[in-house]
Parts: C-alpha cells; sequence; structure tokens
C-alpha cells in the first residue's frame, strides 16, 4: 500500500504538491488524475524517492522507497518511457536492470514476451517507436514482479490493441492483489480500467472516491424522453405534467424532453396518466470526462485561446453575406455533418465537371470546341478564323485552293455594291472545314 500524509513540495517560491494525502490499496487500479502542471509526476517521484519533499512524507508497505530492502523487487515504475541507453539493444537494457537487483537473466526473455518485443530483442532501442519505447518501460516495471507498481502515461504512443493489452495488464495485476497506480489524461480509458480514483488541481486533492461516486458527484443524470413528432402538442401536453410532478424539463434540438428530478418509473407513469405515447425514454449518466472537466475547470493552469489570425484573415468583400451559423454547433455532442452524398454513395468520388464548352468528357453530346483544328487532310493549312462580326462580306470569301489545284487563281473582283448587310450566318461547327460559299452571279465569267 502506498501513503501519503501532508505531503508538500516547493521549487523555489513555486509550490508543486501542497498538504497532499492519500492511500493507494492493493487489490483495485488507482486512477491519478488532474491537468498539466497539477503535481502529478511530482508526487510520482516523491514516492519513489526521485525528490525530496518539502514537508510530509511518503511511505510503500510503511517504509520509504529508499529504506526499502531490494527495493526493485518489491515495486515497480514506468515514469519515462526513453530513459533508456539508446545504443543497448531492448535484452540487454533489461539485463542489465536484472544484474543491479539479482533477478535471474531468464526472467528478462520472460518480460519480453509478456510485452510483444522478443522478436526485437537484440535491436538497439533508439530505432524503437514511441509504443515500442512504451512497451520496454513496462517490461523494465515487471522485472522484478513486484507488488507495487506505478506507471505515468503508459499508454502513450500505444496503438488500439496496445491500448487494450495495456487495461487487461492492468486489471490482471490489481486482481492478483498488487496494489496499481496509474496517471493518465485519457478519461475514456480511465473509465474502463480505474476502480478508484485520486484527482488533484494546483497540487492539492480534489477528490478521493471510486469511478462511480465520482461521477454521480460532479454530473447529474437526466433522463431523455421523446414523443411523437407528428403531434407536437403532446409534447407540451407532457412536459406540463413532468414539471407539475416536481420534475426540470429542458427542450432538445431534436425535439426531444430532457427531464432531471423524476426516476424513469415516475416518468413513465405521467406520460401514461396524460394518455401521451411515447417514442423514447431512456437514462443518461455523464461520461467521466464530463464529471472530470466540471470539477477541475477551476484548477487548470494552461488554457487555450481562440485563434484571432491577426494580419492573416482575408477581409470580406464589400456586400458579401456572413456564413450562415451552422445548426447546433458548439452545443455538447455536436459533430460535424458528413460530406455530401453522390449518387446515394456516402463515399464515391465526386462526378467530374463539365469542361468549359459543355458535359464532362465521354458522356452525352458535347458542344464543339472552336479552337479545334479543322477536319482536313494533313497538308492542309488550318482554316481562316472568322471575321469579326462588323465585316459580315468577309464570311462570304471562297475557301482557300487545295494542293491539287495547281494553276494559279485570278484575283477576286471587288464585291458589288449589296444591301444593308443581313444577320450573320451562324459560325460553322467546330472541328469541321467551312463550306465554300457559292460564286457572285454578278462576277465576270473569268473572276467566278
Amino acid at each position: 500500500m502506498i501513503e501519503a500524509v501532508g505531503l508538500t513540495k516547493r521549487y523555489g517560491d513555486k509550490t508543486a504538491v501542497y498538504n497532499l494525502s492519500f492511500q493507494v490499496r492493493p487489490g483495485a487500479v488507482t486512477g491519478f488524475l488532474g491537468p498539466n502542471g497539477s503535481g502529478k509526476s511530482t508526487t510520482m517521484r516523491m514516492i519513489l524517492g526521485l525528490d525530496n519533499p518539502t514537508s510530509g512524507s511518503v511511505t510503500i508497505g510503511g517504509y520509504p522507497y529508499r529504506k526499502l530492502p531490494n527495493a526493485p523487487r518489491q515495486v515497480g515504475a514506468l515514469l519515462d518511457a526513453k530513459a533508456v541507453h539508446g545504443g543497448r539493444s531492448a535484452r540487454n537494457h533489461l539485463l542489465s536492470l536484472a544484474q543491479l537487483s539479482g533477478i535471474p537473466a531468464r526472467r528478462v526473455d520472460e518480460v519480453l514476451g509478456v510485452v510483444g518485443l522478443q522478436d526485437v530483442a537484440k535491436k538497439r532501442s533508439k530505432g524503437f517507436s514511441l509504443g515500442m519505447g512504451q512497451r520496454l518501460g513496462i517490461a523494465a516495471a515487471l522485472l522484478g514482479d513486484p507488488q507495487v507498481l506505478l506507471f505515468d502515461e503508459p499508454v502513450n504512443g500505444l496503438d488500439p490493441e496496445g491500448i487494450l493489452w495495456v487495461r487487461n495488464l492492468m486489471r490482471a495485476l490489481a486482481a492478483e492483489g498488487r496494489t496499481v497506480f496509474v496517471s493518465s489524461h485519457l478519461m475514456s480509458e480511465m473509465a474502463l480500467t480505474a476502480d478508484h480514483l485520486i484527482v488533484i488541481g494546483r497540487g492539492q486533492l480534489l477528490a478521493d472516491m471510486s469511478v462511480k461516486d465520482f461521477i454521480s458527484a460532479n454530473s447529474a443524470d437526466f433522463a431523455r424522453v421523446r414523443t411523437p413528432d407528428t403531434e407536437p402538442q403532446l409534447r407540451e401536453k407532457l412536459a406540463s405534467a413532468l414539471t407539475e410532478a416536481g420534475g426540470h424539463v429542458l427542450p432538445e434540438q431534436d425535439g426531444a424532453l430532457r427531464v432531471t428530478g423524476l426516476p424513469l418509473p415516475r416518468i413513465s407513469d405521467l406520460a401514461h396518466e396524460a394518455d401521451v405515447r411515447l417514442w423514447e425514454l431512456s437514462p443518461h449518466q455523464a461520461s467521466l470526462e464530463e464529471a472530470y472537466m466540471r470539477m477541475t475547470q477551476g484548477a487548470v493552469d494552461y488554457r487555450s485561446t481562440v485563434d484571432q489570425k491577426a494580419g492573416l484573415q482575408q477581409q470580406p468583400q464589400p456586400g458579401a453575406q456572413p456564413p450562415a451559423p451552422v445548426p447546433g454547433q458548439g452545443q455538447p455532442g455536436w459533430y460535424a455533418p458528413p460530406p455530401p452524398q453522390q449518387g446515394g454513395q456516402p463515399f464515391a468520388m465526386p462526378a467530374p465537371s463539365a469542361g468549359p464548352y459543355g458535359g464532362a468528357p465521354g458522356t452525352g453530346p458535347q458542344t464543339a470546341n472552336p479552337y479545334a483544328q479543322p477536319g482536313a487532310p494533313a497538308q492542309q493549312p488550318p482554316a481562316a478564323a472568322p471575321a469579326p462580326q462588323d465585316q459580315p462580306q468577309a464570311l462570304t470569301k471562297q475557301a482557300p485552293a487545295t494542293p491539287a489545284q495547281d494553276a494559279p487563281q485570278a484575283p477576286a473582283a471587288a464585291p458589288a455594291p449589296q444591301p444593308a448587310p443581313a444577320a450573320a450566318p451562324p459560325a460553322p461547327a467546330a472541328g469541321t472545314a467551312a463550306a465554300p460559299a457559292p460564286a457572285d452571279s454578278t462576277q465576270p465569267e473569268d473572276a467566278r
């Protein structure tokens, strides 16, 4: 058992831990929670004799750590997974620790198998990933088969399989009657692993109770009630009945009702008496994270702020409408909506966008590209570009001669005066050569 009495630690004018008293009992996993800078690591270092307390005391099994006979055989700890000589292999690192504590070498191979590092036992630890380093640190803590174990952020860097393995390992060690003291910032993992909680803030004790009691003391349970959406008058009728019975009713954004102050059987009876059909009646309990945030909100030293993006944010254009607010954004339990679906397939690739001249490539009729080369023999030069609209007579000129016509052509006569020009004919379809215009019947025979 670990026992701290009036534990205080000061660094100059900075008080890291103040008058901290608690007990960590065997046979249970005790979670050690607190914001960054609250004194968790300092407390663990004092438990292991790495720091001397300014005042107070902490003992393990009734003795300070430094007075324990062969302490590595009685206490195992993981405080810093990087406290390893990078040039040593995993096996040599554990072997050196075993030789210092009188632990047989066969135990090294056993713990390497327990943590899953037997295949990389001969590799240098400097090439290990963060998760592999955590496994090596856990192996060092288990090396002496101790009765008391301390872990500071043991799941940091582990994959989901490794996190599950650590969770099961902690509970198995506690089931054997060992004392397990675990510090972590992962509230969801602590809710599944820990049996008891010790919570500190700014070096002082905030809570020392079971997980269930901690959640109940720092959150409000509620019932979620839903009536038929097509009959809003039933919701109003039920809300009035619940309020008259002493309940507190709040509307949810999706039309349901959040009811506190009344047990579920009582809510069901009141709905039956009011002749109101229910589509949902479910209990809701706050999570450990919600309870933790509520308790420690006044003991947080490092708070984030909103990024103002000074000098980087573009100014809106004059007359531009501000973006519409997203319903429910910022409320508890809100998540960003999924991306728009494409043809009923939420993960389908977006449809190819239409080109600048018509539909998507290869689908349906397309508008021809006016800049494409004309479909003529390879030797033919490209057709002349159409003249501007203010010179419609240029559209009636004869197309240039083909290479097969070797004889030179007589220069075309000047066009005869014509009445007001008619509307310009439609431009020829792109990709096809313009048909030659018919010769003017008023011109001489040799000029045709």
